[in-house]
């Protein structure tokens, strides 16, 4: 069946029509996204890893030899290591569960001026931060009000950079960090255009971190200019490919969240009762499925044909499939009649594909129209977080369960951007609630700069991340992986590759991601463990609270970082 749209264009609001695509509002909410961040490569990280961890074929650039690539060799003790090299692990000797492994240090210069924004002694990096008031935002994230200042935020990104500076290898260049605040809302191309050639023309930026939310204008107009861009909002798989070298994304992409979400269903719920529905009389009903998205452009509803595809070749069906535009105006108008449609139609399972703020509405309207399916995560944003899933119906979410690429945590202070920041600086992060979402591309960006090598441009940059193993998944922390590993049918420019499987639990208790208490939570199966594309089983162990966590007391044994002497 075709996806269809609950409304007529002509009553979308012209503000929420021209938002970009579900995979832009990624990074919405600045508070409460995991840490994303590239890591190492040492023996202990490789054993972790497993023997079977695909190799790239990709070559490491010119100069830049890793502890790990030494170590093959039989080179350690023929090389010269920076002093912040723990040669006991062969990483970054910072408390960071995630540093990077060491670069070995190179004779001679390291090429000077290599490319625009990189001169011998300096690299110039420009990092994006959102405008103090932005209208669009403050709608999505209002339920998780984040009072973190532009100030605050710049101070907080120079805090990292200035950690990263002292202790990661960068051949005899340092970091020269530029805050560029917005200039339009989150979704305003023509200003993201603009931000996008000040950046690149009137700061001379070698990279940009981070971009407006729901535009990809920015990446566009920075690729367009040969400018890097860690953390901007892309697209499809082929729209990073098309803007090779310059695009990358610590997040999966919304096409890689599809693949582990119809093998989830293809293996754990397809032809199976809904056992997990709120309403008995379809717990014993073998499960029809109901696709509930948010329709916001041509790209959505192209990833919504997709899914229909991707469910086809397993030979699964959808019953209904609905979509909606998230509009202020209008979303309980549509809660009224996306509800009624995917009830009439039988649907025992819904799969939700959107925005966070969406759910309250629509699971509140199935309540009201003791309508009780189960709900299962699809390419949602932030919906899989404790802070927004506390503000949803909790009678409809004790039902919801799913995929998902986040991670258990520590409570907030045991994190890894507070110690890491405590231990560097003598003080917590001045952004608080923003800092989690702030480490992941620096780190991600300094990783790439020493896997680089000396010759640093654009496609050096690309060819180091590329080379570089994937992590070990952790419990507290997901793969990461770029290039090709064997993981996609394309090459990746997007981080994260592992997923997890977690299941609301309305009466368990503890902090959000933001370090609220409060009641509700998601509960981790198998402790948190992680899934590589074709890995899922058919073993499904949901609303069981044995072996789940919803949050770590201290992170995981063997998960804990060393301890170094504060600088």
């Amino acid at each position: 069946m075709l996806p269809s749209s609950d409304g007529p264009e002509a009553d979308r609001s012209k503000l929420l029509r021209r938002w970009g695509p579900l995979a832009a509002l990624a990074v919405v909410a600045v508070i409460v996204l995991a840490v994303l961040v590239v890591g190492g490569g040492s023996d202990d990280d490789e054993e972790a890893a497993g023997d079977d961890t695909p190799a790239s074929e990709a070559e490491a650039p010119t100069g830049a030899v890793s502890w790990s690539q030494a170590e093959e060799e039989g080179t350690t003790d023929e090389l010269t290591w920076p002093e912040t090299c723990d040669q006991e692990t062969g990483r970054v000797a910072i408390p960071y569960l995630l540093a990077s492994e060491c670069y070995a240090d190179v004779e001679g210069d390291n090429g000077g001026e290599t490319s625009p924004g990189v001169t011998a002694d300096s690299i110039k990096v420009v990092a994006y931060v959102s405008p103090e008031s932005d209208p669009v935002i403050e709608y999505v994230t209002q339920a998780i009000a984040n009072d973190d200042t532009v100030e605050q935020v710049s101070e907080t990104v120079q805090g990292y950079i200035d950690i990263f500076n002292a202790t990661y290898q960068t051949y005899g260049r340092q970091v020269d960090l530029e805050i560029l605040v917005g200039t339009g809302s989150a979704n305003d191309e023509v200003a993201a255009r603009a931000d996008a050639v000040t950046a690149a023309e009137d700061m001379g930026a070698f990279a940009v971190l981070g971009g407006p939310t729901l535009t990809s204008a920015f990446a566009d107009e920075l690729a367009a200019r040969e400018v890097v861009c860690i953390g901007c909002t892309g697209g499809d798989p082929e729209f990073f490919d098309e803007r090779s070298p310059y695009l990358y994304s610590t997040g999966p992409n919304s096409d890689q969240v599809l693949i582990h979400l119809v093998e989830y269903m293809t293996k754990k719920l397809a032809g199976k009762p809904a056992e997990f529905a709120g309403d008995e009389a379809l717990t014993d009903q073998e499960r029809s499925f109901g696709y509930l998205w948010i329709e916001s452009n041509d790209t959505s509803a192209a990833q919504a044909e997709r899914f229909e595809d991707l469910l086809g070749e397993e030979g699964i069906e959808l019953t209904e499939s609905v979509s909606y535009t998230l509009d202020p105006a209008r979303l309980q108008e549509q809660a009224t009649s996306v509800i009624t449609r995917l009830k009439q139609a039988g649907v025992t399972t819904v799969v939700f594909s959107g925005d966070p703020v969406a759910p309250g509405p629509f699971t509140t309207e199935a309540t009201a129209q003791d309508f009780h399916p189960e709900w299962v995560l699809g390419p949602q944003v932030l919906v899989d977080t404790v802070a927004f899933s506390r503000t949803y119906d909790q009678e409809q979410w004790a039902h919801a369960f799913g995929p998902s690429p986040l991670t258990v945590k520590p409570d907030q202070a045991q994190r890894s951007p507070f110690v890491l920041y405590e231990w560097f600086h003598g003080e917590l992060p001045p952004a608080a609630d923003t800092s989690a979402v702030i480490v992941p591309n620096p780190s991600l960006f300094f990783s790439a700069v020493s896997a680089a090598g000396p010759e640093l441009t654009p496609e050096t940059l690309q060819a180091g991340l590329f080379a570089r193993p994937p992590t070990p998944s952790y419990e507290s922390e997901p793969s990461l992986s770029f290039g090709d590993h064997g993981f996609w049918p394309y090459p990746d420019y997007n981080g994260v590759d592992d997923v997890t499987e977690i299941w609301w639990d309305p009466e368990a208790t503890g902090e959000d991601e933001i370090g609220r208490e409060g009641t509700g939570m998601w509960r981790y199966v198998n402790g948190g463990q992680r899934y590589l594309p074709g890995e899922w089983t058919e073993d499904l162990t949901l609303f069981d609270e044995e072996g789940t966590e919803t949050i770590l007391d201290a992170p995981p044994e063997g998960e804990v970082p060393p301890e170094y002497p504060s600088p």
